[in-house]
């Protein structure tokens, strides 16, 4: 049939809605979906471009595919909360098995460019990577500090966790961005969802 490959694929990801993060919505009724997440990303992606360090250089369109793919992983290998040192040993390797047999159901050249964004995503090396990086990062943080932080204080989550995993890779992306996530992170304080 033509399109096979393609609909398989697409209908694949519908899994990603069954996907729960630790984060919750804004509003705390439950926590979100992967597929939630991927697509309020590609838009901030959008919004947050201005401010980029590197805005010249990035590729927007290539930005929003590596955001709206980088999370397929999760239909195989799960939410891995970034705050949880002990889930973070071997994401990569699963992540990177996830990414192959997910993408692997694609034709070439579409299954290699998928794994290859995937694989620069993670690596964060590139102007793209890194504003993707930082815009997936700062996302599920805006969320936590305008909502009541339960991903947060579920886990005791420390000021220093936010800061290195989620401050580095903002300020590394954008000097305004970062301007804004060290007043959010105060409000954070100041409100106690954070601890030191």
């Amino acid at each position: 049939m033509i399109l096979e490959k393609e609909i398989q694929f697409i209908l694949a990801l519908d899994a990603l809605k069954s996907v729960n993060r630790r984060n919750f919505n804004l509003d705390d009724s439950r926590r979100e979906n992967t597929a939630e997440h991927s697509w309020q990303i590609v838009v901030f992606a959008q919004v947050l471009l201005p401010y980029a360090k590197e805005k010249d250089q990035i590729d927007l369109l290539r930005v929003i595919r590596m955001l709206s793919i980088h999370d397929v992983v999760e239909i195989e290998a799960g939410d891995t909360f970034i705050f949880d040192e002990s889930a973070m040993t071997g994401k990569y390797e699963r992540e990177l098995a996830a990414a192959k047999k997910t993408f692997g159901i694609l034709d070439e050249p579409l299954s290699s460019e998928f794994l290859n964004l995937w694989i620069e995503f993670e690596a964060e090396e590139t102007p793209d990577a890194i504003f993707a990086c930082a815009v997936d990062r700062i996302m599920p943080f805006v969320l936590n500090v305008y909502g009541s932080a339960k991903s947060w204080t579920e886990a005791d989550v420390k000021v220093n966790q936010v800061e290195n995993i989620v401050g580095k890779a903002v300020k590394r992306a954008s000097e305004e961005m970062g301007e804004a996530f060290d007043i959010l992170l105060k409000k954070a304080l100041d409100e106690g969802k954070l601890v030191e």
